[in-house]
């Protein structure tokens, strides 16, 4: 199946199987309605993590999507957490703009207290620029009764992320074949411009690093997908 989804400001085409789409990505949606109707009057918070090159940002763009054409699934708002990335003022000062996507690059106390806001009623939230390089504050308005937060280090194995584990309501986790990712990532960086030598240094400077840490340290989600070496999608 063909489905165009707005991703990041940019319209793609992603593709998904009618198989897939009916035994992987309903079935999930549906647990997470079912999670749902524990608390209807209370927004529910989904966390997604998973390593760079997963496809996080598509993947929740046509769950997004899926929950519009299903009147038996609430709607769902997808939340990047890459919104609360250190201002690159911040970066500097501290000698880790290299680093940038590291946890330490990102201002978990700031996405506590937004994730307080929106679990107890609607709010604001922070979207990163890929103009400006830097976040630009409230520029999402949070209204869906579920919303999705997806980021490399929400469940991130550290007392300071394992802390944001109280506003979770449910969690899913995506795993993938690091060498998969590699060649995902490195391609990546190729069609925005880099040279094959310069997306192979980005990766063992930056996603590299990244990936490993995601998949050998993040603790257990309730539901965890696998993604193939194809790019597909299913239960682990």
């Amino acid at each position: 199946m063909k489905i165009g989804l707005m991703v990041n400001g940019l319209q793609i085409d992603a593709y998904y199987s009618d198989h897939e789409i009916q035994n992987v990505h309903i079935p999930l949606l549906q647990q997470i309605a079912k999670r749902h109707a524990l608390t209807p009057h209370r927004r529910t918070l989904v966390f997604l993590s998973a390593p760079p090159g997963t496809g996080k940002s598509t993947l929740t763009a046509f769950w997004e999507t899926l929950s519009r054409q299903d009147p038996d699934l609430p709607d769902i708002q997808t939340l990047p957490m890459d919104g609360f990335h250190h201002y690159n003022a911040w970066l500097d000062a501290h000698n880790l703009r290299p680093f940038k996507g590291a946890p330490e690059t990102f201002d978990v106390d700031k996405l506590a207290a937004n994730l307080r806001q929106i679990r107890d009623g609607d709010g604001d939230w922070p979207q990163y620029s890929r103009q400006k390089h830097d976040p630009v504050e409230s520029a999402i308005r949070v209204t869906a009764p579920v919303v999705i937060v997806e980021g490399n280090w929400l469940l991130l194995d550290d007392d300071k992320w394992r802390a944001l584990g109280e506003f979770c309501d449910f969690s899913l986790f995506i795993s993938a074949p690091a060498a998969a990712l590699r060649e995902r990532l490195v391609q990546r960086k190729r069609a925005g411009g880099l040279s094959q030598a310069d997306a192979e240094a980005f990766y063992l400077r930056t996603d590299g690093p990244n990936v490993e840490r995601v998949l050998c340290h993040s603790r257990p989600a309730d539901l965890t997908l696998q993604m193939t070496a194809e790019g597909e999608y299913v239960f682990a």
